[in-house]
């Protein structure tokens, strides 16, 4: 099997459309012929199986109870984007110990279809989940707003990652702008403050325009990339997952836990007797 690219989308605060980040660039993904497996890690209060109109019937928090087993939980959703639901309004799914969160990491080594990407949709915020999360995937994708909170908490986010999760390199998507350039700006005031206290390093990935037809999606419970595909949100989306099949992937175990170990591990090597 080949290795799995894993991107954890993250975010500061709630809010500020890191689901919507999430699905979409999904959809994108696999409209661009990746397969593609999207993990609702906000443990607790699990809201990806509503944005793209899925009714689980198994989710995560039965994998921990014991009651079936991860790939019994998988739901294909818009462009074959195959789905791991969690629970939602479960106040001890999102309470759970680091032992539990490592657990859950090390089933997908259990799943035997072949996937390109998994995309993490974390909670929002510096929970223990979100720092294994991030930290068991090659790359972190912050989602920020021009808002002064978004800004600030982002902040505060990455400066947990890197100090607590060793990462240094954080990709960043600027939500609800209304240009490039607004976006530029908003990343910029996040480097300002970045580069004077943390040694980490921001890219700018993308932005994302405000577009009522976003709204309209949410509402009808679908992703916007199926309902209304011509609109500029989806075409920043789909440049997005662009950019993303581009961003290099280390091949190597980092000594600590991660999505799909055992794909990075290198092939045995086979001896033929004489």
């Amino acid at each position: 099997m080949n290795p799995v690219q894993v991107i954890a989308v993250t975010s500061g605060k709630g809010g500020v459309g890191k689901t919507n980040v999430s699905v979409n660039l999904s959809c994108q993904l696999a409209k661009q012929g990746k397969r593609v497996l999207l993990m609702d890690a906000d443990l607790g209060l699990a809201n990806v199986d509503i944005l793209m109109g899925l009714r689980p019937a198994k989710n995560l928090s039965h994998v921990l109870a014991g009651t079936c087993e991860l790939r019994e939980t998988l739901m294909v959703g818009a462009f074959g984007v195959t789905l791991i639901p969690a629970a939602s309004g479960m106040r001890g799914m999102a309470d759970l110990s680091p032992s539990q969160h490592a657990r859950l990491v090390q089933a997908f080594s259990t799943l035997e279809d072949d996937y390109d990407v998994l995309v993490v949709d974390t909670a929002a915020g510096i929970s223990d989940s979100v720092v294994t999360f991030s930290r068991a995937s090659q790359h972190v994708l912050v989602v920020i707003t021009e808002e002064p909170t978004s800004l600030a908490d982002a902040y505060g986010l990455i400066k947990v990652l890197a100090r607590d999760a060793g990462v240094k390199k954080f990709r960043i998507v600027c939500n609800m702008v209304s240009s490039d350039a607004q976006a530029r700006k908003v990343f910029e005031r996040l480097c300002a403050v970045t580069e004077r206290f943390l040694d980490v390093q921001l890219t700018l990935e993308g932005a994302i325009p405000r577009d009522e037809f976003l709204l309209k999606a949410v509402s009808r419970q679908k992703p916007v990339s199926e309902l209304f595909p011509a609109t500029e949100c989806v075409q920043a989306f789909s440049r997005l997952a662009t950019s993303a099949t581009g961003w290099r992937s280390t091949s190597s175990l980092r000594g600590h836990i991660e999505f799909f170990f055992e794909r990075m591990l290198p092939a045995p090597e086979v001896s033929i007797a004489c």
